[in-house]
């Protein structure tokens, strides 16, 4: 396993971090999540393979994915020798004061823990000041309960105007971004990267596969999340004829390389400045898989060819509006 450092901090992570959407109580979020006992089982696993970095969330299976984590853990590692991140957004009151010190709580409670390592607001907050945000997040950095902050998928300005505000009042900055970005969504590149470039923010994304696309010749997938996954439905269906094109590249290329198509599309996240791309895992020959594609090198020239075919999308991550109370799945086709 290869490490690296958070941001400015000394927090030091896996070059693959764990998705812990993967984890929890099947139906509460989705259908295809790893009861308790499977879930410990690739937790295991990934330790086993160095890899030291999770994140989870508030509001994954209605908290259990924290719940199910934070025993796995305890069962299987010493706190100290692991970096846990949890999020704060889809509750009530997003991410105003009293929601995220209600939350903060919550969420320790459900890991088992005193302390998280990263702490990420999962979305931006219209209704609530971004000082009020930011004088909380700090407030919970000088408490000890958090010892660094991040933000999830936003615009450029959103994400830079709360990078102002903490430095302009002496509060704690972001070390972390987890965006959406993959070979099929790249929007990103215009300016939330290279803000996160300029204020030295290490990039975290999820959906690095976008949601198995990147993993497979063909669009389809007959597995269970491939059945009845409706979120990767939205956010990826609309764009598939022009995608199937990129699709095929990753897949000459893993041929060229002699590896997974998986591999090829992580290693292109590495080639493009990534720290940790977050991979959900429902098996653990996935996490080998993403263990083995850190081996692989692309050269300029397959980094091009992979990003050649690539058109403007649809924005998705970032919104537009707070979603209405209670929803958690944005992108979710009914």
């Amino acid at each position: 396993m290869k490490y690296a450092k958070l941001g400015n901090t000394d927090i030091e992570v896996s070059k693959i971090c764990v998705g812990c959407m993967s984890f929890g109580k099947a139906g509460t979020m989705h259908d295809w999540t790893l009861d308790e006992n499977e879930s410990e089982h690739v937790i295991r696993h990934a330790l086993e393979l160095g890899i030291n970095f999770f994140d989870t969330a508030n509001g994954y299976s209605a908290g259990t994915s924290e719940e199910y984590l934070g025993r796995a853990l305890k069962k299987n590692i010493a706190r100290d020798k692991v970096v846990v991140a949890s999020k704060v957004y889809f509750n009530e009151g997003r991410l105003s004061r009293k929601a995220i010190m209600r939350e903060i709580d919550g969420s320790l409670k459900r890991l088992g823990t005193d302390y998280l390592d990263l702490y990420i607001i999962h979305r931006f907050d219209y209704e609530t000041s971004i000082e009020e945000t930011m004088e909380a997040l700090h407030d919970l950095v000088k408490a000890g309960k958090v010892r660094a902050l991040g933000a999830s998928a936003m615009y450029g300005y959103q994400f830079y105007n709360m990078q102002l505000a903490a430095r302009d009042h002496g509060w704690t900055q972001f070390s972390t971004m987890e965006d959406h970005y993959n070979l099929l969504y790249r929007e990103d590149e215009r300016e939330l990267i290279p803000i996160c470039n300029q204020m030295d923010v290490s990039r975290m994304p999820y959906s690095p596969l976008a949601a198995g696309h990147l993993a497979r010749p063909q669009w389809g997938s007959d597995s269970l999340r491939g059945k009845t996954d409706r979120v990767a439905v939205g956010k990826y269906d609309r764009m598939e004829q022009q995608d199937m094109q990129i699709v095929k590249r990753v897949q000459e290329l893993s041929e060229k390389h002699n590896c997974q198509m998986s591999q090829i599309a992580l290693a292109w996240q590495w080639a493009k400045g990534v720290t940790a791309p977050i991979v959900g895992a429902t098996k653990t020959r996935y996490l080998d898989d993403a263990a083995e594609a850190l081996k692989v090198r692309l050269s300029a020239e397959d980094v091009a060819y992979l990003e050649e075919m690539y058109v403007p999308h649809p924005v998705v991550g970032a919104i537009d509006k707070n979603p209405a109370q209670g929803v958690i799945l944005l992108d979710e086709k009914k």
